[in-house]
Order: structure tokens, then sequence, then C-alpha cells
């Protein structure tokens, strides 16, 4: 069965945007962007490959699913497919169908349609965002990796937009950066 990863970026106050989406406030150094665009290299928007020279066949991901406010931002520059090199499922009840041939858009229940995504064969499945989306699967994240930058936002987009359930994850790997980031890996107690 395939596994759901979330990974995401976050303020040490749970943070991953600011309240008007803003992300330009996450510190990140030449060091750190290397490290993660070659260990997580996958996940690279197409056009941050392309710029690395990253053209390698994908090793650990073979589809990302996001809410529409997470894809939009590719759509106002004009990108309608952020990650060629994945199969991109889209959940959103208002977007248009942007017609290219490797995005998926669906309107109905997200957690129906990752279940079925982890019983078809394939790589792992990577969750993009946003706050709403990965409220609506928290019970599906097989693996979370959490990037905690050293700074405090005071207000913003939750990781996870759910009610109070309590979930326990266990701890797999810790690292540290030179920008102060710690990039924490989980994985969902059983």
């Amino acid at each position: 069965m395939r596994e759901l990863t979330y990974h995401i970026g976050v303020t040490l106050d749970g943070f991953i945007a600011g309240p008007q989406d803003e992300v330009d406030f996450f510190p990140v150094t030449p060091a750190f962007a290397e490290t993660l665009g070659t260990d997580l290299a996958d996940i690279q928007p197409s056009h941050v490959r392309a710029e690395r020279g990253a053209d390698a066949p994908v090793t650990r991901f073979d589809t990302v699913v996001m809410g529409r406010r997470t894809y939009e931002p590719a759509l106002q520059v004009g990108i309608t497919d952020p990650y060629a090199h994945l199969r991109t499922i889209v959940f959103s009840t208002t977007l248009d169908d942007p017609a290219v041939a490797n995005v998926e858009i669906v309107r109905t229940d997200p957690v129906t349609r990752v279940r079925e995504l982890k019983a078809e064969d394939g790589l792992g499945i990577y969750l993009a965002g946003g706050a709403g989306l990965a409220g609506a699967l928290i019970d599906e994240f097989d693996l979370l990796i959490v990037k905690k930058y050293p700074l405090i936002a005071g207000d913003g987009i939750p990781m996870a937009r759910h009610p109070f359930a309590p979930r326990l994850f266990d701890l797999d790997e810790a690292r540290t950066f030179d920008n102060g980031c710690v990039v924490l890996e989980y994985t969902r107690s059983r």
C-alpha cells in the first residue's frame, strides 16, 4: 500500500503561512535549499527542478495532492502543471479543469480519493497542502516531514485545520541546518 506523506514548513508557533498566505519570511539559506533539493528532489516544483538541473526520474513520490489555494499561485503565473514530473491531484469544488493530462481536479471527498490512490501501485503520495485539506486527510497521514523554522509568526494559517482530536506520531529522525531549521520526520504511531 502506498503511503501519504505531509511535508510542510512551519513556524515555532505552528503556522505554514501568514494570514494573507505569506511564505517569504521563512529563512532559507543556499546550503539548506541545496540539501532539501537533493534529499527531496521529487517534491520540488518542476521549474525548480529544471533550474537545478534535476532531470533524474522520481524515486520516492510519483503523485502530489493539494488543495485549490496551494495550486492557485502557479495558475496565477500561467503554470497549469507545477509538478509536471508527478501525477497531480487538486481538490477543489470551484476550479475549472485546466485541461492538462497530468492534472486531475477532484470535486468529491478527499479521503475517498486518497484511499483509492493509496490502494494503487506506485511510489509515495506527497501532500503539498493546505491546512483545510491536511485537516481532512489527517487520519490518512502515514508520514510527516516537518521543517520547523526558528521564528514565531504570531498569526497565520495553521499546519492543519481540524477539530481537537490528538493524534500521536513517532519521531524517526531530526536534522538541524545552518539556518536554524530542524527537519523532523515522523511515522504514525500504530
